[in-house]
């Protein structure tokens, strides 16, 4: 965890504030007006940053949910997400977010009611729809939940909403605190993985597959829904093979009758997201290789996405129904 905390003064005193700065007492602490202040600027150096990381407590003031982009769906028509953290503590280099951000220090918004009353008013908008909430767009929605207690705070929300749903996306083995709430039917808890050549040339501190099955396990056995999110797919020369290696990991300990959704896409970046993450690590083989360019996103040249979405949505529908299956596309 973060071994410095910037906070903004407004939330000083917030009662969350206070909580988490007891959570981590051997913090530095520096209070500052706003938190862009320190993530803004642009002389920064993003990957010196990410070896050690601050936190900043830091309030929300607007577009607590925003509306999912296109494609973003596990099978509802309402679709929004919302951020109440921004960056990861994970360091994934194929990342749209060490794109996206000048700063790797990790932002809390700490005014969770803010973000539980515009559910709530969406949720009263669509009153006679399902409504979907997709957290983990901007972080990982689990790996800091021993500090933040995001799922303490909203697993009652959606608890009472009856046409609220949730996806949980995430990386992370933080499954504690879920074992602990009821289980909710209208909650997803997704999990996101790529193959092991994948995970341990890119996916630099991020548990590995198995205990991420592991924690997968428990969940299911206490009767949580689950999901597979195949996103990014990335090209190597073996992929293939360790795609339906990783497919045979996953589907020998999890029952397919588990899971309520699983997505698959290739990897793909806005295209000033990709320039950006090339020139912070020109070394990384991912960002080396041919790749095309469609309505402003830098991806895999048609014919080798299509060659490897077909095999992988093929290899896919063996151990799960087309019922529950979402591919990505860009």
């Amino acid at each position: 965890m973060a071994d410095t905390i910037y906070i903004e003064n407004a939330v000083r005193n917030h009662p969350r504030s206070t909580a988490i700065l007891q959570r981590m007492p051997k913090a530095r602490v520096i209070n500052i007006e706003r938190y862009g202040e320190v993530f803004n600027p642009k002389s920064q150096n993003f990957r010196l940053q990410k070896n050690n990381p601050a936190l900043i407590l830091a309030r929300k003031h607007a577009g607590y949910s925003l509306p999912a982009p296109d494609g973003y769906n596990i099978g509802g028509h309402n679709n929004y997400y919302f951020s109440h953290m921004l960056n990861c503590v994970y360091d994934c280099r194929y990342c749209f977010l060490q794109g996206m951000y000048r700063s790797a220090h990790q932002v809390l918004f700490v005014n969770y009611e803010d973000f539980i009353a515009d559910i709530e008013q969406i949720c009263q908008q669509h009153s006679d729809e399902p409504v979907w909430f997709f957290s983990g767009y901007d972080c990982d929605s689990l790996a800091y939940e021993p500090i933040t207690h995001f799922i303490d705070e909203h697993l009652p929300v959606f608890q009472r909403i009856d046409n609220a749903h949730l996806e949980i996306r995430t990386k992370s083995t933080q499954v504690r605190q879920l074992l602990q709430h009821p289980v909710n039917q209208r909650v997803v808890v997704a999990f996101s993985f790529t193959d092991e050549v994948t995970h341990r040339h890119s996916e630099h501190q991020v548990p590995s597959i198995d205990k991420r099955l592991d924690a997968m396990g428990k969940l299911a056995a206490a009767g949580w829904r689950l999901g597979l999110r195949f996103d990014p797919v990335v090209y190597h020369v073996n992929y293939q093979a360790e795609f339906e290696r990783l497919l045979m990991r996953i589907f020998q300990r999890i029952d397919a009758a588990s899971l309520h959704s699983v997505s698959l896409g290739s990897f793909r970046l806005p295209k000033q997201n990709f320039k950006t993450m090339h020139e912070l690590y020109p070394e990384e083989k991912i960002f080396n290789q041919a790749f095309s360019r469609h309505q402003g996103m830098i991806g895999y040249a048609a014919e080798r996405e299509q060659a490897m979405m077909g095999f992988c949505e093929q290899a896919l529908l063996q151990y799960i129904p087309d019922s529950i299956f979402y591919p990505c596309h860009w």
